[in-house]
């Protein structure tokens, strides 16, 4: 009987010793799932996932569909930022922060960041609450900067001076009743750095604020590096507070900023993810000038035990083909002469297109595209052809003269077809007498009216 009563009591033991993250999501779902993660930094540790509950409530005499979960977490879970997400396209995420205590909180699915609201949390409910305050009291502020900007007649200076100590107030209470919380340094390091003075132009404004944009976050803090809270700002000084609609300014800001960021990092795991995930934001716009100065400015300056060569050779590979590269090298035999693509030196301009003879619509537009260019003197073609043997392409190319001809066997595993990413044929390129991709036509009619305008 002890030893039952033993282990009864044990299980009882374990059973309480655990946390709770309740989520109830106020609209309905298209979705059943949700996931938890664990934020360290630029990355997200998968924790568990769990199913969304639906159900509905009676509110003015409508029904109102909402969805709840729940995922217990053990006594030793580490504190942190930590995520939930539930769809895998739009906004679909809430933060929040777990300090070995229960956590409850109801959001609307579709507008989480702004609707996000905690029932049970000290941690949560007291940030949640700084945040509101001191949001509000800094755009006072703003408000009272940008007035005076705008009308430099207008005396706001006593105006100012009293929102500045508002702001300076409310950061000074938050920060002293949040010693002991794990949310402190989150509290120290969102505070700006106002100017004590009312600044009278933009310029003045604007560069108090990127000067001044990280003083107050501690770079080497860890409870900082492992939250969404440093990549956020990261995110937001490099693609908002510094801005041109200029192009080549904002290539030039956007270099600047990056710097900026990285001479800030003295920790090199997260400078690495900081990086990566600053790649992966350039990529979405295929901004290859600022991939590449990232490569060669930060990621190839990591010490060696850090770098991720898959990733190099990864992301190097995915954009080799993109409008403003050099288009990969490669060589083949005609006529008992070696030759290479990046030598050639025949016209101004060259069609790359990689085809095949058993693809129906290259067989329609191969002799389209020949037709079109066969008097077009200071345009090359050259054919790469995918293939399994050499049989129809023998037969073939004899009926497109004076164009370069080049057989890739193994088809879709061909090398020089991985290289250029070669999904479907045919594929063109057109490129410049340097061999620089300028084009990147997706049929015949595409090619034939960037032709037109060359």
């Amino acid at each position: 009987m002890k030893k039952l009563l033993a282990i009864i009591f044990l299980i009882s033991s374990l059973a309480q010793a655990q946390f709770t993250i309740n989520g109830t999501m106020t609209a309905a779902l298209d979705t059943d799932w949700v996931i938890l993660y664990k934020i360290e930094g630029a990355r997200q540790q998968f924790v568990q996932n769990t199913t969304i509950k639906k159900d509905t409530l009676l509110i003015d005499d409508k029904k109102q569909a909402i969805g709840t979960f729940k995922f217990d977490l053990p006594e030793n879970t580490k504190a942190g930022f930590y995520r939930i997400t539930y769809r895998t396209n739009g906004v679909s995420f809430v933060d929040f922060i777990f300090n070995k205590e229960n956590v409850a909180f109801a959001f609307h699915p579709d507008y989480p960041e702004q609707s996000a609201t905690f029932s049970t949390s000290k941690e949560n409910i007291y940030y949640k609450d700084y945040l509101s305050e001191i949001s509000s009291a800094q755009q006072t502020l703003d408000s009272i900067q940008i007035t005076a900007i705008r009308n430099p007649n207008l005396d706001l200076k006593s105006a100012y001076k009293k929102a500045f100590n508002k702001v300076n107030s409310i950061q000074k209470q938050y920060l002293t009743n949040a010693n002991e919380m794990y949310v402190k340094p989150f509290i120290k390091a969102t505070l700006r750095v106002n100017p004590p003075e009312i600044k009278t132009t933009a310029k003045e404004y604007m560069t108090n604020m990127t000067s001044t944009f990280f003083d107050n976050m501690d770079f080497n803090d860890e409870t900082l590096i492992n939250s969404s809270f440093l990549v956020d700002r990261i995110a937001d000084y490099v693609f908002y507070i510094n801005y041109s609609d200029n192009k080549e300014t904002q290539q030039i800001l956007y270099k600047k900023a990056i710097n900026t960021v990285f001479s800030k990092i003295s920790n090199a795991t997260f400078k690495k993810d900081v990086i990566e995930f600053l790649i992966a934001q350039f990529e979405n716009s295929k901004n290859l000038e600022l991939i590449d100065f990232l490569f060669e400015n930060h990621y190839e300056k990591l010490p060696e035990s850090l770098q991720n060569k898959d990733f190099l050779k990864e992301k190097k590979a995915l954009f080799a083909t993109e409008i403003g590269r050099i288009a990969p090298d490669f060589s083949w035999k005609e006529n008992g002469k070696n030759l290479n693509l990046s030598t050639l030196n025949e016209a101004e301009n060259y069609v790359l297109v990689f085809w095949s003879t058993d693809c129906s619509h290259c067989l329609k537009e191969i002799p389209q595209l020949h037709k079109f260019l066969q008097d077009k003197n200071e345009i090359k073609v050259v054919a790469f052809s995918l293939e399994r043997n050499d049989f129809g392409w023998k037969n073939m190319k004899a009926t497109l003269p004076n164009w370069h001809h080049v057989l890739g066997l193994n088809k879709w595993e061909n090398k020089i077809a991985r290289t250029y990413n070669i999904n479907a044929t045919p594929t063109y390129f057109v490129l410049d007498k340097n061999k620089k991709i300028i084009a990147k036509p997706e049929e015949f009619i595409d090619v034939k009216e960037f032709v037109n305008k060359l």
